[in-house]
């Protein structure tokens, strides 16, 4: 398998993460990760950015808020932006992960991510999350975090499982971007 590929597979869990920083079974551990990450870039031509970004969106999707954070906190651009506010809003911090969306502003990534979300959305009969989601066909990332807090005191399962899946949708549109690909 290629190294790009072995990348992308790290994110291969049988379940995405929670939404919020509660762990779960099936993740690697820290060392491990760090020990995948550095063979899988040994043979790419990624900036170092890129690399720290990837890194930091593997630990982040293993439950290892606190390290990915220390990463991007290092990584003032858009790009580390995005996964701040991803860690933020994960934490949850839900008006801190809003002031690190506002510092990303529109990302690359948002019309493929969109395009994602709307799939998955249509594909699960959910009209009015996408209409909140994705309005005007435009990704809105203030409100997914809206929709997560509010999900966090909420006991409908079936709602909270539809939101991992857009988080794993994001994380996979983000990850491909850090990469070089369109997320598609």
């Amino acid at each position: 398998m290629p190294p790009i590929e072995n990348l992308e597979a790290l994110i291969a869990t049988p379940q995405p993460p929670e939404l919020g920083p509660d762990p779960r079974s099936g993740v690697q551990a820290e060392a491990e990760l760090r020990t995948a990450l550095d063979e899988g870039f040994r043979h790419t031509k990624l900036s170092e950015e890129s690399r720290q970004l990837v890194r930091a969106l593997v630990l982040l999707w293993h439950d290892h808020l606190h390290a990915a954070h220390r990463i991007v906190q290092a990584i003032e651009t858009p790009d580390g932006s995005l996964v701040h506010a991803i860690m933020h809003r994960r934490e949850p911090d839900y008006w801190n992960s809003k002031y690190w969306w506002r510092r990303v502003g529109q990302h690359p990534c948002f019309p493929e991510l969109a395009k994602r979300v709307t799939a998955f959305l249509e594909s699960k009969g959910e009209p009015e999350l996408l209409a909140k989601l994705v309005p005007s066909g435009g990704w809105d990332p203030f409100a997914f975090v809206d929709a997560c807090e509010a999900t966090a005191g909420s006991k409908s399962e079936a709602h909270r499982e539809i939101l991992r899946e857009v988080q794993r949708i994001e994380t996979e549109v983000a990850l491909a971007h850090f990469l070089g690909g369109d997320g598609s």
